[in-house]
């Protein structure tokens, strides 16, 4: 089964992932794949960090774009990725089944429109090695993913966030 988690900037889509595999983990699964959560300074946004949900390895993985020059390298008009992080992410993603929970925290317009960034992530989701898959996709790239996914189930976090209701939803319980 694949579970598409979606939602608004800041809807809580990372928050609801770690939950669901701490209460996965809990009830004995194996979790695997690549959590993506911001990195703060005060309530700005700066960057965003590569969490292994096996091993809890961190890399840095991208940071906000500061100006208006032309990007170079791996990125898009917010972020510039680090493409060694990017490299390790796919790896991690590319050893991430079998499992009994896959999660890729997230599969944006790199991977879904550019075939670039955590391309193993879509492979992995696309594998059906694991009991459940959770993939984070914006909204504007939902009818993307549902074309690649067509009998995922789709949740918007930003109308949907009560835990408890979604583990049920999502059979971890």
């Amino acid at each position: 089964m694949i579970t598409i988690i979606t939602g608004d900037r800041g809807s809580g889509k990372t928050t609801l992932c770690r939950r669901l595999a701490d209460h996965a983990r809990a009830a004995g699964w194996d979790v695997a794949g690549i959590l993506a959560p911001a990195v703060l300074e005060g309530r700005d946004k700066v960057g965003i960090e590569a969490l292994d949900l096996r091993t809890g390895e961190r890399r840095p993985l991208a940071r906000r774009r500061e100006d208006d020059s032309p990007p170079v390298g791996l990125h898009t008009p917010a972020w510039a990725f680090d493409e060694s992080a990017v490299a390790w992410g796919n790896d991690v993603l590319a050893g991430s089944t079998p499992c009994d929970l896959l999660i890729v925290d997230e599969l944006g317009p790199l991977e879904m429109e550019r075939n670039q960034g955590w391309t193993a992530g879509l492979a992995a989701v696309g594998s059906g090695e694991y009991r459940h898959a959770l993939a984070v996709v914006r909204p504007e790239l939902l009818q993307l993913a549902l074309m690649r996914w067509p009998g995922a189930r789709v949740i918007d976090a930003t109308n949907d966030s009560e835990p408890s209701r979604l583990q049920r939803l999502l059979s971890l319980t």
